[in-house]
């Protein structure tokens, strides 16, 4: 038998870099990029043995989401999971923030995940199974100083991640989220040391998690093992907001 295919958005690098080499060990990956083509050639090269594919797309446009979730479609013959992770941060003040760098980010975290939801949805149903993870972040639980635009997009994927389980429950398929706090990647290396201490010093295990702690909990609400679970956040995190 084939196995179970599972697309992750925003594979390129980082989490999503290190969630698609998890799930490859068991399932056939689909690799989402927007702009980062030669990255997500190399993470593909990694993949455990298997039928691997990588997409480009840029979530935020509708169109192109449905495209792409047609052309797994006829390659694979179906979508098994599905892992939001697709985003962006443009960082400033709420008075320096401006409308384009507020919409930017909600465009991508947000209105990216409705679109994949929406148009992968269809295919689980009539599937009467599936499993889909979004992932969200402590600041949309939170917030945090200099980040409106990112907190509010990914407090509104908590909240969409609960509606969406709601209605997609009785047909089988699990909708959860993944809300990591400080995490080792290329975006928090840049972070000054004044700003990892007192990062730092805000979580309970003193110290910045790894991708692969968040990629393994990914795993777990892909696999079997969760099918009771849905409509949940769990937060990976340290300690950090408890």
């Amino acid at each position: 038998m084939s196995r179970k295919v599972a697309l992750i958005t925003g594979a390129s690098r980082g989490i999503g870099e290190a969630i698609a080499k998890t799930l490859s060990q068991d399932y056939d990956i689909v690799m989402n990029y927007a702009n980062r083509k030669e990255s997500a050639q190399q993470v593909l090269q990694q993949l455990a043995d298997g039928n691997h594919h990588m997409i480009q797309c840029d979530v935020s446009n509708e169109q192109q989401v449905k495209d792409m979730m047609d052309e797994i479609l006829a390659k694979y013959g179906r979508i098994d999971v599905v892992v939001n992770n697709a985003g962006i941060t443009k960082d400033n003040l709420l008075l320096r923030m401006s409308e384009e760098e507020f919409e930017d980010v909600i465009d991508i975290n947000l209105k990216g995940t409705y679109h994949c939801i929406r148009h992968v949805a269809k295919i689980m149903m009539k599937q009467r199974s599936g499993k889909i993870v979004n992932m969200a972040s402590v600041v949309g639980l939170c917030g945090n100083a200099g980040q409106v635009n990112y907190a509010a997009s990914k407090g509104g994927v908590i909240a969409m991640t609960k509606a969406v389980a709601k209605e997609l429950a009785p047909r089988g398929i699990c909708v959860n989220a993944v809300a990591p706090g400080f995490i080792e990647t290329e975006m928090t290396a840049q972070l000054s040391d004044t700003v990892k201490q007192t990062a730092i010093s805000s979580i309970a295990m003193k110290r910045f998690g790894k991708v692969e702690e968040i990629a393994n909990v990914v795993k777990f609400l892909c696999s079997d093992d969760s099918n009771y679970i849905t409509g949940q956040v769990i937060t990976v995190d340290g300690g950090m907001v408890m």
